[in-house]
Parts: C-alpha cells; structure tokens; sequence
C-alpha cells in the first residue's frame, strides 16, 4: 500500500520541521511520498525527495490539511504535525500491514508521547478511559496531528470540514466514517513524538472550540442528541474553565456557532450511536 504524507507548516518551526520529515524519510520499507503544505508562508527548504506547496494565504489547519490529501494519490494517507515524529522506522509498515488485514478499517490513529517525560497527555488518547495509553482500542475518533487513513474514508465522507480552520474537524469526520461502516483504531504500538502543549493557551482556541462544537452537533447528530450533547459540553466547560474573559470569548463563539452555516447536515444513523455507545463514548460526550 503506498502511503503519502501530508505535513502542514507556518514556516516558523524549521528545526521541528526538518526532524518530522526526517523520520518519515528514514522510514523501512517502500519510500512514502511527502507533501510539505507552506500554509501561507513561503515554502521552506525540505530534503531531496519532499514536495512542497505554498499557499498564497493561510488556510487554517484544517483546510491546508484537505487540500492536502488532494494533492496525493496514494491509498493511504499519514498526516503528521511539523512538530511531530515518528518515534521508530517501522511506524509506517506496522501501519500498512494494520490496513492489509482489515479491510474496513478507515483511521488509525497514533499513540503520542512527549519525549522529555516518556509520557501521554491525557487529551492525546481518543477515548474516554485514557488511563492506560499503552492500550490500544477501536476509538470514536482520533488525533489530527499523527494519523493515518484510508484515501477512501476521505472520499467518501467528503474530506475534512475546511471550513472549522482548527478544532474538532477530526471528531466530525470521524463521526461520519463510523456511519459509513469504518473502524477507527487507537493504535498504542505505533508511536509519534510530539511536546506537551495545551491549545488554551490561544484565547482563539475558546472560540473556534465553542463554534465547531455546535456545527458538530448541527452536521452529525440527530436531533434529539443535538440538545443533549451540547448541554453536556457547556456544563463542563463552565466547570473546567475559571477564567471568565475566556468564557466570554467561548460563549461568543458558541452563539456564532447557531448564527452561522455548519455546512451540509447529514445526521448519523441511530445504529451508529449505539455502536459508539457500545465502543464507550455515546455522542453526549
């Protein structure tokens, strides 16, 4: 199976850039093709062998990542973070050999470690017991910055929602693979570097999370859950964040989120909600 790699870059992390497409590049087995997407930057200098595409402006990291996978015709596709790395060579063929012997798998989603600690950050495991990140598991969704999927989970759920810019693009094209019929696998033995951040730290972040969540639940749920998932999130969001400029800005982005168009709304089938009721994380959460 021909992999290829989308790496989206702002042209201010060289360093880490260079490490990413290095571990790819040191890869065992067939040589991936690599496209380096310069999100409104210009292209950066890359090794021999690496494509590179520069936007004329930023497309936010969801939309450099779609147009992305566009570019490529592979049958598999590793999107990885510029900041991230593959932690061994054989990440790649572990992952095409996970591919080969289940025909429905559609994502694969990596196990991230931050290097200096040798540990995972809770928000790095896509389930809710994320209490054992050595633990693989089928997941609801998976992590945008180290995964691995089928071109063809893509094609027919329509790529990634372009428009969210950052947050929550990857639980919205996951939701629509799971009614599609696809697994989506937490693999714990393929592992990716990547340091420990946290996204709140841009006060961005508190909009974009509150607006994406609510096209979420307007595209993918069916009515009834609509409701429900999100009083659940803004009654955790009220308990976990204590900063009330960062609420405001979140509360603006939520109402942003029923003023605005979500895009197409195509609400999973109720089949899908009990099998990822039975997976251990129901759409309400």
């Amino acid at each position: 199976m021909g992999v290829g790699v989308v790496v989206l870059t702002m042209g201010d992390r060289p360093v880490e850039l260079t490490r990413a497409l290095r571990s790819v590049l040191d890869q065992t087995g067939p040589r991936a093709e690599i496209l380096v997407i310069a999100n409104g930057v210009q292209a950066p200098p890359v090794p021999d062998g690496v494509r590179t595409l520069a936007t004329p402006e930023n497309l936010g990291i969801v939309g450099g990542r779609d147009l992305g996978w566009r570019e490529l015709d592979d049958e598999l596709v590793l999107f990885l973070d510029d900041d991230a790395w593959l932690l061994s060579d054989d990440v790649l063929g572990r992952v095409r050999a996970a591919f080969a012997a289940d025909q429905r798998l559609g994502i694969v989603s990596m196990r991230i470690i931050d290097p200096e600690t040798g540990l995972s950050s809770r928000r790095h495991v896509p389930r809710l017991r994320a209490s054992d990140p050595e633990r693989s598991s089928d997941v609801t969704t998976f992590l945008g910055g180290a995964n691995v999927m089928r071109r063809a989970v893509l094609d027919q759920c329509g790529g990634l929602p372009s428009a969210f810019w950052y947050g929550h693009e990857e639980t919205d094209l996951a939701w629509a693979a799971l009614d599609a019929g696809w697994t989506i696998r937490y693999d714990a033995d393929a592992v990716a570097g990547h340091p420990t951040t946290t996204p709140a730290r841009h006060e961005t972040y508190y909009r974009l999370n509150a607006r994406n969540r609510v096209w979420l639940a307007r595209r993918r749920l069916p009515a009834p859950l609509v409701v429900a998932y999100l009083g659940v999130w803004t009654a955790l969001t009220v308990v976990r964040v204590r900063d009330l400029r960062s609420l405001r800005v979140w509360g603006r982005g939520f109402v942003e989120g029923w003023r605005s168009d979500p895009g197409p709304r195509r609400p999973m089938r109720w089949r899908t909600v009990w099998r990822m009721t039975r997976l251990g994380r129901p759409p309400v959460v």
